[in-house]
């Protein structure tokens, strides 16, 4: 295992996105620095605030987070262009307001923890070959319930004990240590509308900081509904959310009462933060001139792979894949950092075209989407014309992009598009490696590639049937794949947004990128054990659950699972987890 840089350099990343319209009338100067001027005054105080009066707002949170959720969802869908009848809907559901209540509810259960025991409590700790791995989930029966099969572990940088491990975590709570009041600006993300309000929780519970979070215009009209969920914060003046475009956000890093900066979004939009915009900037990276000495953490973008790895899969094994991996890319209309962008396999695999026709039947059926992400049109084009036998599943004109198969990739060309350039949006691409290799060899040739071709360090997916496992060499070579891929998480079997969407592991890119090759990003979020040193997590899943996973683009019921699933795990109440189980199970 190595903590050094990943050696994933010069690399394009992701395309720039045009400015979005701004829609809502931007905040004004005064009333930013307005906003700047309350939280400057709460930010001593809410370091002092005591673990009971922190939970009591929690219970709180999840109340009025739960109220203003089915307003949040329908808004969410409307603008994205989905049908008001469409189980589509339930996907604003789940990747909406229902991760910001796991969010709080964790964050509850582990600050009761410490009220209780002085320490957080996390399932597991221990020391394998020299570094600790905390075992985060599943953690009590609603884990189990809701999660049937997966389980997740943080990895620690390697040198940390797992003594040192357990004094650093929730290191905010413990008595003795006082943080230093800070603002801190968190930059919401367009796409996923958790992101933003779960960034903001991250900064306020695990770092002790109050926060200005700025909606990204591609989805400010949720604004009103984050904050109608997030009104106990706005209330205690810990957090105050504004409006505006690239004029706005450019005011704000630059602001004097701005101590920290967290963005999601474009490796392009951080390095202007860091190093300024347009010729300037570009400079000031040559040299390695930053503009302001203050923490800056980001979460970017990722070219994702999923490793195939060669086994007896049968024809419902390869539909069932083939549906696991379109979906991957379908949800949200491809417009995430972790959407499927390479599919790796093994050239010699008799069952690979069966894959890639499981795929395409699969994005065969699926509904087309509204490209409402500025300039996907524009993006989906520079890689049908870059990739003359690119494969596309519905229509195409104007006001839509469809879902693409680039198969059979080159792998030895450097700079190729696929494997430099984040599409975001719904493209993605398939590799295969030598076919004389054996499928050890083939794993180590899958994680080079990954590490040293493909551009980001944000999450990967590695697929393999159990039988598989029984092999001693392939059993190995598999761990050997999953401590070896410099990725902040990797996921087994399952969409590598699994990782986001569990709230316990930590989210964020493999550590050691520097500001000027930022890859993914710098630190982490979510981490609901409120660890330190992390280095990466991993999420393993069943090779076939039981039933159909809800994020599945085919789930005929996702529209009444998610305002279930919010319910529950708001409430833990058993009849919601009783209806939210008869609905999964039927979709």
């Amino acid at each position: 295992m190595t903590t050094n840089v990943p050696p994933h350099t010069d690399r394009r990343g992701s395309v720039p996105i045009p400015e979005p319209e701004v829609r809502v009338p931007e905040t004004s100067v005064g009333d930013l620095d307005a906003a700047l001027t309350t939280l400057r005054a709460q930010a001593q105080p809410w370091t002092e605030v005591g673990l009971t009066e922190r939970i009591d707002l929690l219970d709180e949170l999840l109340e009025t987070t739960l109220d203003a959720a089915p307003a949040w969802t329908a808004a969410a869908a409307a603008a994205k262009g989905i049908d008001a009848g469409s189980p589509l809907t339930g996907e604003d559901w789940i990747s909406g307001p229902a991760l910001v209540l796991r969010n709080l509810a964790l964050l509850r259960r582990t600050l009761t923890q410490i009220d209780q025991t002085g320490a957080p409590q996390p399932p597991s700790i221990d020391e394998v070959d020299g570094q600790v791995r905390v075992g985060v989930m599943p953690a009590d029966v609603l884990d189990r319930l809701l999660f049937t099969g997966f389980s997740a572990e943080v990895r620690l940088q390697p040198g940390v004990s797992a003594a040192e491990a357990a004094d650093r975590m929730g290191r905010i709570y413990r008595s003795g240590y006082t943080a230093d009041p800070a603002v801190a600006l968190v930059l919401g993300a367009g796409n996923v509308s958790s992101i933003g309000p779960m960034d903001a929780l991250y900064q306020l519970f695990a770092l002790d900081r109050v926060v200005l979070l700025k909606m990204n215009p591609v989805n400010e009209h949720l604004g009103p509904h984050i904050g109608e969920a997030l009104a106990p914060l706005v209330r205690a003046g810990v957090l105050r959310i504004v409006y505006g475009g690239g004029e706005v956000g450019a005011y704000l890093t630059d602001h004097d009462e701005v101590d920290a900066i967290h963005i999601t979004g474009s490796d392009k939009t951080y390095e202007a933060i860091v190093f300024g915009p347009g010729e300037a900037g570009a400079t000031a990276k040559e040299r390695g001139e930053v503009r302001r000495s203050m923490p800056v953490t980001a979460e970017l973008g990722n070219v994702t792979p999923v490793i195939v790895v060669p086994g007896p899969w049968s024809d419902r094994d390869l539909a069932f894949h083939g549906e696991n991996i379109a979906s991957m890319l379908t949800n949200n209309a491809g417009f995430n950092c972790i959407a499927s962008r390479v599919i790796v396999q093994h050239r010699a695999w008799a069952k690979r075209h069966g894959l890639l026709d499981a795929v395409r039947a699969s994005l065969r059926r699926a509904e087309p989407r509204s490209p409402y992400y500025p300039g996907a049109h524009e993006r989906w084009t520079s890689f049908v014309e870059t990739y003359g036998h690119a494969e596309w599943f519905g229509p195409d004109g104007d006001g839509q992009v469809p879902f693409t198969l680039i198969p059979e990739l080159d792998p030895d060309p450097e700079d190729d598009l696929a494997f430099t350039t984040e599409a975001f949006c719904g493209v993605m691409a398939e590799v295969a490696l030598d076919a004389a290799r054996s499928i050890p060899e083939y794993l180590e040739a899958a994680v080079r590639l990954c590490n040293e071709r493909l551009w980001g360090t944000l999450a990967a997916t590695i697929i393999v049937h159990p039988a598989s496992l029984k092999d001693p060499l392939i059993d190995e070579a598999v761990e050997r794949a999953i401590d070896r891929l410099q990725y902040g998480s990797v996921v087994v079997n399952h969409n590598p947004g699994a990782a986001y969407a569990f709230v316990a592991p930590s989210w964020g890119a493999y550590p050691g990128a520097t500001p000027d090759d930022i890859q993914s990003g710098v630190g982490v979020v979510h981490n609901a054990y409120l660890l330190e040193d992390v280095q990466k997590s991993v999420i393993r899943g069943p090779f076939r659950p039981p039933a159909k996973p809800v994020w599945f683009h085919t789930h005929r019921r996702m529209d009444r699972v998610g305002p279930r699933l919010a319910e529950a795990l708001a409430t833990g109440s058993p009849l919601a987890i009783a209806g939210l189980a008869g609905n999964a199970l039927r979709g």
